[in-house]
């Protein structure tokens, strides 16, 4: 029995046009025409075409299938089994994002519920974008330091976050006016509002040793997104995110140097330790 192009577009559910695509590609050229040379299909016919939307389906490309149904040597028991580890790989990770979704979705809730007149009230202009949310759970979600600061941002109470905000209103301010002085980067007051910042972090979220904050200093010139969530938009000036890196540079720098140094140097009274000989 025959079919035509209708007909089978029906069966399968697929169009007319992916049909004659197949035909051209000659992946699935069907065994008769009709008097007036339309295209005819086959039972044999059919059956290939489910085995071409079977591959379709998991994620085979038009040339793979077609070596696939072509070519005995094509191993096409290997190709799938290759492509259910990716599959599998996909589906972990699809698991991943969901998670990683519903997380970046608590943050962005700042982890209290707030109607839009108090959240304006406690965060101003600071908006939490959620895709950079999911973006940077996924890039620091096997990091300790991460998943603290995430369960810290949780459990703070609106009251918490109006202190937090309060504190960051403040510090931020001193940076802008240091900034906009003309105080050098590594000057002793950018020093301090560096290490300010640090330690607002440390009390807020997670402890953050040097090399912690320098990373996210480092977040600040490479995204946007991330620097808004500690200058807005409107109070941001030109190099701004990289005056900040440079000063928690030299902050980390400054205390790696205080660590290292010797005793006898940090403290010039003290007495040197003397071998002596029996």
């Amino acid at each position: 029995m025959s079919y035509t192009v209708g007909q089978v577009a029906g069966f399968a559910g697929v169009t007319v046009r992916t049909l004659h695509h197949y035909d051209r590609a000659g992946l699935l050229t069907p065994g008769g025409r009709s008097a007036g040379g339309y295209r005819l299909y086959s039972e044999a016919d059919l059956v290939r075409l489910q085995q071409i939307l079977f591959y379709r389906e998991l994620g085979f490309t038009l040339d793979e299938i077609t070596e696939i149904l072509t070519d005995p040597q094509a191993d096409a028991l290997g190709r799938l089994k290759a492509r259910r580890r990716a599959l599998r790989e996909e589906i972990e990770k699809l698991e991943r994002l969901v998670e990683v979704a519903e997380r970046a979705m608590e943050v962005h809730q700042t982890g209290v519920s707030l109607d839009p007149r108090e959240r304006f009230e406690v965060f101003g202009e600071i908006t939490f974008d959620l895709s950079y949310a999911t973006e940077a759970e996924l890039k620091w979600q096997d990091s300790d330091g991460h998943r603290a600061a995430m369960r810290g941002a949780a459990e703070h109470t609106k009251e918490d976050w109006a202190d937090l905000m309060g504190e960051a209103a403040q510090w931020r301010d001193e940076l802008l006016a240091a900034f906009d002085a003309g105080e050098p980067a590594n000057s002793g007051r950018a020093l301090e509002l560096a290490e300010a910042h640090r330690q607002h972090i440390a009390r807020w979220f997670t402890p953050c040793p040097p090399e912690m904050h320098l990373r996210i200093a480092g977040d600040f010139v490479d995204d946007a997104r991330a620097f808004a969530l500690v200058v807005p938009p409107s109070q941001q000036r030109p190099g701004l995110a990289a005056y900040l890196r440079t000063a928690v540079r030299a902050n980390a720098e400054s205390r790696t140097e205080s660590r290292a140094r010797p005793e006898t140097e940090a403290n010039p009274h003290a007495k040197p330790e003397v071998e002596i000989s029996r």
